[in-house]
């Protein structure tokens, strides 16, 4: 069983497969706290279905790519089992975690978006660096940028772990603390070679919406 907060159909809204249709698994529980986080919803709210339920309600939509988020969706460890299976029945799966739990025995063929707390999120110190060992190309490491701060942090960790050698790196804003124009200025005043991303989803729909 998998606590599971919402399932629904909508547009891919971040990383390398951003504007693509994409069906999302949102399960229950988070065991962070970041201070900018815009699903809190996803913290306790949820119902109990098995990984066939899950999958019976996936297939509905007539859509490959899937993302497992949440929440942290390594919170529960079944989550693994599910992608594992998805993967098994030829779904696109991608996984958006946190960083403070381990991707070690996560199925080799999921697509990892990596979320790095940066400082303004206090949840600095959760991240569990040892998971940089596990990236594979195919991979995306994601930080997350409020303050300039934020972003002297990130490179310095891009750089201490070589990680744009290991897969690609993402830049975005925390939406509504920083603009996208002055993050977009530092990384072409420092030549980083970093993706920046817009959250799509928040440009489409009103930010606050549930289900996209």
């Amino acid at each position: 069983m998998l606590k599971v907060n919402e399932i629904y159909y909508s547009i891919q809204g971040e990383s390398s497969k951003a504007g693509l249709p994409c069906v999302f698994i949102r399960l229950t529980y988070c065991n962070l706290r970041c201070s900018y986080c815009d699903t809190e919803y996803a913290f306790y709210e949820g119902s109990d279905k098995t990984i066939e339920q899950i999958i019976d309600e996936v297939k509905k939509y007539n859509c490959n790519l899937v993302e497992l988020t949440g929440g942290e969706p390594l919170f529960q460890s079944e989550s693994l089992e599910l992608m594992k299976k998805l993967c098994d029945k030829g779904f696109d799966v991608m996984l958006e975690t946190g960083g403070s739990l381990p991707i070690k025995d996560i199925d080799k063929r999921v697509m990892i978006i990596m979320d790095f707390k940066c400082p303004s999120s206090k949840m600095m110190k959760k991240n569990l660096y040892a998971n940089i060992e596990y990236l594979k190309p195919t991979d995306e490491v994601k930080f997350v940028i409020g303050s300039r701060e934020d972003y002297d942090w990130s490179k310095e960790i891009i750089a201490k772990y070589d990680i744009v050698k290991k897969c690609a790196v993402l830049f975005s804003v925390v939406f509504g603390q920083l603009e996208p124009l002055t993050l977009v200025n530092w990384i072409l005043e420092d030549s980083l070679k970093v993706r920046y991303q817009l959250q799509i989803h928040k440009i489409i729909w009103h930010p606050e919406t549930k289900g996209v």
